[in-house]
């Protein structure tokens, strides 16, 4: 049974809205931020990112940086930048991209679920990223980045957001990527009951992006706990959400870049490949069409890779198609143990398309791999067993801003 909650959020101030949604902290390195921030001081990424408003050789992690965000957040409250809602509330949230629309549900899901694996979890987090996030909650008080969560969808949810969004949006603008937000405000007594009913029904929600933000916000939790600052059922015990149903979501590819050919000629590379693959050399681009597919880009060819049967697996996590690539390929021809600290590989989201593979191998890499997207099936399938993916398995589009919900976690 999950629980998950509405609360009053703090939100822009009508006419802001535009201004202050931003793009995840962790989207950009800090020249990259501090650039954005310049040029639009009311992007919320000031406050995700507040080494911004300092000189560079203040550090990304000083104890000054995350009172800076604290001051700026109570400030933007005190100056009517951001106004909370007077009762506890849902939300939806959609966003329109490429002529595709994902509606969720803002809620906050209790950090109890999270420790009892009711929602589920399909990667592992790096204490050292944990970290930051810990500090910028804590200090702030504030949760100001939504987590990425999915659920089997129902016909129940389903027909409700179908009818809400007919009603007019409290917010409707489209960012500088092209991505349509909007957002409805779910205050009637019978639909926040409805919802949290349906809810309590499920026994499995998945995290399917923002596992080290999630991660931080329960530490956070557990931490006040510890302190004696919660009796358990405080708004530091739930961390902010978007719940989409799984059938509004889909997983873009994330492909591979190798910075070397393991000191192999063209022919060794594919006859040592051709163990594990059928391999068809092709004329352009290819985009694997199936899973079990692969294209590869080597000296400006492209081939189509097909897994042979023998090597495939119907386990959750080996048959994956990364998992595939990662056992025969990487560690099998390259060598290549563990692709997240190996600095002969490097991993390039399905959103910078193809071209992008074919640049980085005429600038720094060797060979380029483009996969076929993990679905949001297999996705369920590994977290359900317990199990971890390899690591860059999923990309997800558009991203979910920040900013435009805040949850208070002082009550």
């Amino acid at each position: 049974m999950a629980k998950i909650k509405p609360f009053k959020a703090y939100r822009p101030a009508k006419g802001l809205e535009d201004k202050i949604a931003a793009l995840p902290y962790d989207v950009y390195n800090r020249a990259e931020a501090k650039v954005v921030v310049e040029s639009n001081p009311l992007s919320f990424l000031g406050i995700d990112r507040a080494e911004t408003q300092f000189p560079d050789d203040v550090s990304t992690y000083d104890d000054k940086v995350y009172d800076k965000a604290n001051e700026m957040i109570q400030d933007w409250i005190k100056e009517g930048k951001f106004v909370q809602d007077d009762k506890e509330c849902y939300y939806l949230y959609q966003e329109e991209w490429r002529g595709r629309k994902q509606t969720g549900i803002v809620g906050c899901a209790s950090i109890d679920d999270y420790e009892n694996k009711v929602i589920k979890k399909h990667e592992n987090t790096l204490a050292a990223k944990e970290q930051d996030r810990i500090n910028h909650i804590d200090r702030t008080n504030m949760q100001t980045g939504p987590i990425f969560l999915s659920f089997c969808s129902n016909d129940s949810i389903d027909s409700f957001m179908d009818s809400y969004i007919k009603k007019a949006p409290v917010y409707d603008f489209t960012s500088d990527d092209e991505v349509t937000h909007r957002v409805w405000v779910i205050d009637a007594d019978e639909d926040i009951a409805f919802l949290k009913e349906c809810f309590e029904k499920m026994d499995a929600i998945y995290i399917a992006d923002g596992h080290h933000r999630c991660a931080s916000a329960v530490k956070v939790g557990l931490k006040r706990r510890a302190e004696g600052r919660s009796n358990g059922n405080c708004e530091s015990d739930f961390f902010m959400s978007v719940l989409f149903p799984d059938n509004q979501l889909e997983i873009m590819d994330y492909n591979r870049v190798l910075k070397d050919k393991a000191d192999k000629s063209d022919e060794e590379l594919l006859s040592l490949i051709g163990k594990y693959c059928d391999i068809e050399k092709k004329e352009s681009q290819y985009k694997p069409q199936t899973k079990g597919e692969v294209g590869m880009y080597m000296d400006g060819t492209w081939y189509k890779l097909t897994f042979k049967k023998e090597f495939t697996s119907e386990d959750a996590v080996d048959g994956l198609d990364v998992a595939f690539l990662q056992k025969y390929i990487l560690d099998g021809i390259w060598g290549i143990k563990d692709p997240k600290t190996d600095s002969r590989i490097d991993f390039v989201g399905g959103i910078r398309g193809l071209d992008e593979l074919e640049r980085r191998c005429s600038l720094d890499c060797k060979v380029a791999f483009a996969m076929y997207p993990t679905s949001i099936s297999e996705l369920f399938a590994v977290a359900n067993e317990g199990r971890l993916m390899p690591p860059k398995s999923t990309w997800f589009e558009p991203k979910l801003r920040s900013g435009i919900f805040l949850h208070d976690i002082k009550a």
